[in-house]
């Protein structure tokens, strides 16, 4: 199993605190996170896009691109890409650029977001949200095929034969499709031949266990390969599951929050926090043994391939964050990759 960590560069006030750091040093601490994920042997570092003040990362491709620099071993994903306000050619290049720089350890997540500030920035209409998403998804899909390509669609002017460079270091750029908890994402997914990243940020994940069978589903029913899964949770560890929880609960709370507000949510209380941090809850909160078995028990239901972990939900102390990803490598993947390699020999 693959294991790693993915971010929106989140920048809110640490609990005790009104005011957020300054963007540069909060792009400062990210790099050193990623440096450290890959100093420590974790195989996925990922940054999602997002367009609002809480976050830092409208532009993942140049912080993913200042990460290839830092880095030999570590693949690089977005987290995700929000396709239906992108340029896929652009999107393409950018990730061929970062593969090149990276010698082969790009790749793209696409997604259609569960936040829609791109679609008005960039002068697109949210009616058209679902089917700007698919045509997108289509023609990126064709660009990892075809170095010259000829393409005609709705929302994009056509491409008339026209080459298009840099051409990734790798053979095809790895694209998967990030889903949450919508069946007929799946299935595309799995008909078009992609690997799947389930969103689990809430409710229980055995309830998502038909998403992995509704994606095998689509690729057999149009005769693609099975395709690997990821699992991507919010989560943070600590020595104890006390410290765990008493450290992420107030970022988790200043976000979810927020969240709520703007959507009819009500706020979040420690009962309901602690609750999701159980066993057979979403969020992924505790000391490294409560992590195994979270990853463990999930990987009984899921039999996924990868499983990466968002730390940051809301801003947490720096030196917190970094002893976090420490504890991920170096307690928690090993004997998380040991039990895989049994299971899988037996």
């Amino acid at each position: 199993m693959e294991l790693g960590i993915y971010t929106f560069v989140e920048n809110t006030p640490i609990e005790g605190t009104e005011k957020r750091i300054s963007p540069s040093e909060r792009l400062e601490n990210l790099l050193e996170e990623v440096e450290l994920a890959e100093e420590l042997g974790l195989d996925v570092y990922a940054i999602g896009e997002h367009h609002r003040e809480e976050y830092v990362s409208s532009s993942p491709s140049t912080l993913l691109a200042a990460a290839a620099a830092r880095t030999k071993n570590i693949k690089l994903s977005s987290a995700v890409t929000v396709l239906g306000s992108e340029d896929p050619v652009r999107v393409y290049q950018q990730f061929s650029t970062i593969d090149q720089l990276s010698k082969g350890r790009a790749e793209i997540m696409v997604g259609r977001g569960s936040f829609v500030e791109s679609f008005p920035l960039f002068g697109y209409d949210l009616k058209d949200y679902e089917e700007l998403f698919l045509e997108k998804l289509q023609l990126l899909m064709q660009l990892r095929e075809n170095e010259v390509i000829s393409w005609e669609g709705k929302h994009r002017p056509s491409i008339n034969n026209r080459g298009i460079y840099p051409q990734p270091y790798q053979d095809k750029l790895p694209v998967w499709r990030a889903v949450g908890g919508t069946p007929k994402s799946a299935y595309e997914a799995g008909a078009m031949g992609m690997p799947m990243a389930i969103a689990i940020i809430g409710g229980m994940p055995k309830q998502f266990k038909q998403m992995v069978d509704i994606h095998k589903q689509g690729a057999a029913d149009y005769d693609q390969p099975e395709q690997r899964v990821s699992i991507n949770s919010h989560g943070f560890i600590a020595e104890t599951t006390q410290e765990a929880a008493d450290t992420a609960f107030p970022a988790f709370k200043i976000t979810m929050d927020k969240i709520g507000k703007e959507r009819g949510w009500p706020p979040m209380s420690r009962q309901q926090f602690d609750a999701s941090i159980t066993l057979e809850g979403a969020n992924a909160v505790g000391s490294p043994q409560d992590i195994i078995d979270k990853i463990m028990y999930q990987h009984e239901i899921f039999g996924h391939d990868r499983f990466l972990l968002q730390m940051s939900v809301g801003s947490v102390p720096h030196d917190k964050l970094l002893r976090s990803i420490e504890l991920f490598a170096t307690e928690v993947a090993p004997v998380v990759r040991e039990k895989i390699n049994r299971e899988s020999v037996a």
